[in-house]
């Protein structure tokens, strides 16, 4: 981020379609054109004295350049396309969808909870989202933890999604898949790694 500008989420996203791009010429698929649609969740959460409380969530759509060979072009279309996407702001565009449940009855929600969830497939390839944790240390049955790996949900007809956590100076990926669509799963967590790697060197002097 210091040295190509930007932000820690730019990089992270970056990592993972460096990741993706490995992942699929290791496996012979080819990256080579692919450019998933990820969707990117936003928290719109209200500050603690703003009623009502809870969870408000948006989200940026946005394709992944993981046909794109160069490590630093890869960062700066995902950069470009962040930086287009909080212009517009979180409240617009498809990936805003999720801003209608606030207008949406409970009888519509019960209702139409099935359709919209069958219909993720259509509006985007996978879940890429970033969940913040508290600087401090926290600890679990009186021992500090030391390392946090965050689940994001799998959207029906859907077979990756990505979490990324940064806690305490470090940043930890979450993979979840579906066994059959991804029996390698453990491949694609050694491509992020590994990616991390080459984009350190590239951005070396």
């Amino acid at each position: 981020r210091k040295t190509t500008g930007g932000t820690v989420n730019d990089v992270l996203i970056a990592v993972v379609a460096g990741a993706l791009r490995r992942w699929l010429d290791e496996r012979g698929d080819g990256s080579e054109g692919v450019a998933p649609r990820a969707l990117i969740p936003v928290s719109r959460r209200r500050p603690r004295s703003a009623h009502p409380q809870g969870n408000r969530l948006s989200g940026y759509l946005m394709r992944l350049p993981v046909g794109d060979p160069d490590p630093l072009a890869r960062l700066g279309t995902v950069r470009a396309a962040m930086d287009r996407n909080k212009d517009a702001g979180p409240g617009r565009g498809a990936g805003a969808v999720a801003l209608l449940a606030d207008h949406v009855p409970a009888l519509g929600h019960r209702l139409g909870g099935p359709l919209v969830s069958g219909a993720a497939r259509l509006w985007f390839d996978l879940l890429v989202t970033s969940v913040p944790l508290p600087s401090l240390g926290l600890r679990l049955g009186g021992h500090p933890l030391t390392e946090v790996y965050p689940l994001a949900p799998l959207a029906r007809g859907h077979s990756l999604a990505v979490a990324v956590s940064t806690y305490r100076g470090r940043v930890h990926y979450g993979l979840l898949a579906d066994a059959k669509a991804v029996p390698d799963l453990d491949r694609l967590a050694v491509a992020v790694a590994e990616e991390v790697e080459t984009l350190l060197t590239a951005c070396r002097p």
